[in-house]
């Protein structure tokens, strides 16, 4: 039995077609020489792509290998030993694991939950940076795993009133919500410590590629001069990610079925007594379930050959992040999540009916 993996947030329905055709055609240049992009005086095509639909000056454009190598750097470049790191309590693990790299200490500050939404407190994050000086802060927007974005008038307070820390905004699950991204280049401007965290892994299905990019302030020219790599970037990611770039239809077509399959998730969830599906602006759903059904939903969807994310964050030990799959993927899982609550025996106590 092949194991269906909705468990990592990976974009199913694949990358845009004219992606496969950049490997089709990859050749002794793609593979086999140095970039000379240097001799424009640029990291290369991406990169100035990339900076120009940003609004900021190519220089402060900074590839990666993913997010994740972006944010290490980051976190490494700032964050001194016995200094601190702010970010979520309810977030990626790997965060925390960073500022024990670095030895620094950390503080979490709570996304709150409210009805069916997790949300930011800018204020709440604002009073524990004015008490603790951080280095550095961590916004995640949308947040792995809950799924919320922090709204943009809370950002640009926090922005305005943390001047002195590096502010990180990990914006890897942009993208998929249908309302307007941030305006980069205005947060930008507001604070020259920020650095704005993308990738093509998630939204552009190219987690495989591991493709990522930094938009940095002004502020921030020791990450610039950390991060430089004088060899140039790998040649042909970058002609995959402009592919990518150039398939914005194909990219809209996918958020929208995902956007739909998550809305179904809800319904479904809403019909299941105990259950709480809150709302997502990213691919992926958190939901609450009921005391007791934990174990019978892990045993009935490994059966099944279905792989969830089940959490032991504290505060979601009682919650399954469910990626989203492709429109058949989704509802093999609706269709076993259904079976298994109808044939699990859980109590739900009076507060969660």
């Amino acid at each position: 039995m092949n194991t269906l993996y909705l468990d990592r947030n990976e974009n199913q329905y694949g990358p845009a077609p004219g992606c496969y055709e950049v490997l089709r055609r990859a050749d002794l240049e793609h593979l086999s020489l140095y970039s000379r992009s240097y001799l424009r005086g640029t990291k290369g095509e991406l990169a100035e792509r990339l900076s120009s639909a940003a609004g900021i000056p190519e220089g402060r454009l900074l590839l990666s290998y993913g997010s994740e190598d972006m944010l290490k750097q980051v976190v490494h470049c700032y964050l001194a030993p016995g200094s601190t790191l702010l970010l979520p309590a309810q977030s990626w693990w790997y965060y925390k694991k960073l500022a024990a790299e670095s030895g620094g200490g950390h503080i979490a500050y709570s996304l709150h939950e409210q009805g069916d939404r997790f949300r930011y407190d800018a204020d709440e994050i604002i009073a524990l940076y004015e008490r603790h000086r951080p280095a550095v802060i961590l916004v995640a927007s949308p947040n792995n795993p809950t799924g919320n974005r922090i709204d943009p008038a809370g950002l640009e307070r926090l922005l305005r009133r943390c001047s002195s820390a590096v502010v990180v905004l990990d914006e890897a699950y942009g993208g998929f919500a249908e309302t307007a991204e941030a305006d980069t280049a205005g947060y930008l401007a507001a604070q020259k410590r920020l650095v704005v965290l993308r990738t093509f892994s998630k939204y552009y299905a190219l987690a495989g590629l591991r493709i990522g990019y930094a938009c940095a302030g002004t502020g921030l020219d020791r990450l610039i001069a950390y991060s430089t790599r004088y060899l140039g970037y790998s040649q042909l990611s970058e002609r995959i990610a402009l592919a990518a770039l150039d398939a914005a239809e194909y990219y809209r077509d996918v958020a929208r079925r995902i956007r739909a399959d998550l809305a179904a998730y809800r319904t479904l969830f809403a019909s299941l007594e105990g259950y709480t599906a809150f709302q997502s602006d990213a691919n992926f759903l958190l939901v609450r379930h009921p005391p007791g059904a934990r174990a019978p939903l892990a045993e009935g969807l490994a059966q099944r050959g279905i792989a969830l994310k089940f959490l032991d964050d504290p505060g979601l030990v009682d919650c399954i992040r469910i990626t989203i799959g492709t429109a058949e993927q989704n509802r093999l899982v609706m269709s076993a999540v259904k079976e298994i609550a109808a044939g699990a025996q859980v109590s739900v106590p009076p507060a969660a009916r």
